[in-house]
């Protein structure tokens, strides 16, 4: 289920991605391409952080987060022309996993992704409560950085680095990008809802291996709410 290469123009129907890809239109500039040697997780030199720029108060709110915390880690993100949004402010029926092109000024592709029992007690299709405690099952908010491909018991997976104090504990945590089952169009639409995870990022098994491909090691992945 997704949303494929969404330009902005005057004919589309105004709705929040709509609003999403024009103030990247207005605001791609605010993030300068630079490109780094060598992996962020290995001991090697940096480029100075990039200077930090005021907010556009035309912006929604989750991408300027995404992208304040993109200019935040400009040191230790290597890939920095296409970010990922997680907006968990929306219904997980909702496709809220957002492929952003930075540059270009729009999203790329729109998918299904899961949020945390934890995060969801009632099971209500909300995310409502976050954590980075291990055992919580729940979802956190924050950068986290992408990092390797691995098999496991999901099949391709990739991992995850938490950046920020409210997720810096996301690779002991194991929470990874992977595919299940209980992440399906036809769920959200017959239920309202999709499956919850134990704090991962899961999303339709038909869609697994293009998310893993076009976010690779290296980038941003931000989870708003």
């Amino acid at each position: 289920m997704e949303a494929k290469h969404e330009p902005f123009g005057p004919h589309m129907t105004l709705h929040r991605r709509q609003v999403l890809g024009a103030a990247l239109i207005a605001g791609a500039g605010l993030i300068a391409p630079t490109t780094l040697a060598s992996p962020v997780l290995r001991n090697s030199p940096s480029p100075p952080p990039l200077p930090a720029r005021p907010a556009r108060p035309d912006m929604p709110p989750a991408l300027q987060s995404a992208l304040a915390a993109l200019d935040r880690n400009s040191s230790r993100i290597v890939h920095r022309d296409r970010i990922a949004l997680a907006d968990y402010s929306q219904h997980s029926k909702e496709m809220r996993f957002m492929l952003v092109d930075v540059a270009g000024g729009r999203i790329e592709k729109s998918y299904l992704v899961s949020h945390g029992r934890g995060s969801d007690p009632a099971n209500s299709g909300f995310a409502r409560q976050f954590s980075n405690r291990p055992g919580s099952n729940a979802s956190s908010r924050g950068s986290f950085l992408t990092g390797e491909t691995y098999v496991g018991k999901h099949g391709r997976s990739r991992r995850l680095h938490g950046l920020d104090a409210e997720n810096d504990k996301a690779f002991a945590r194991a929470i990874v990008i992977h595919g299940a089952d209980y992440v399906d169009g036809e769920m959200a639409r017959r239920h309202g809802r999709i499956g919850r995870s134990l704090g991962c990022f899961a999303f339709e098994r038909g869609e697994i291996a293009d998310v893993l491909e076009r976010l690779g090691p290296g980038r941003l992945l931000f989870a708003a709410a």
